[in-house]
């Protein structure tokens, strides 16, 4: 009989779970777009629909690598987010502010 991830994960050293958990964390820090809208429970279907666009859209957005700042916000934002540009350097980072919405809302 199969044995639950949870029962098994129990079962490790505690220095095991603690870098398994670390891990996980590290890796839901960063992903794709198309990731994230999963991460967030969201079919194309329905991001699409929150951004007024179709199915395909969302598709052709997430296989880009380069797209304009203000499409990136209507996504996240769509997805319950904001985004936000931070700029790092050795010395410490600067948030990027010149990225508002032209309607007035303030978004980065």
């Amino acid at each position: 009989m199969a044995k639950s991830f949870k029962h098994l994960r129990d079962k490790m050293p505690l220095d095991s779970q603690a870098a398994a958990s670390n891990k996980a964390k590290a890796l839901m820090a960063e992903m794709p777009l198309s990731e994230l809208r999963l991460a967030r429970k969201l079919s194309q279907a329905q991001l699409a629909e929150k951004m007024h666009v179709n199915q395909a859209a969302i598709s052709k957005m997430e296989r880009r690598t380069d797209m304009y700042v203000s499409t990136l916000r209507e996504a996240i934002k769509a997805m319950g987010g904001e985004l936000e540009i931070q700029a790092k350097f050795p010395d410490g980072s600067v948030s990027i502010t010149q990225f508002h919405d032209i309607r007035g809302n303030s978004g980065s």
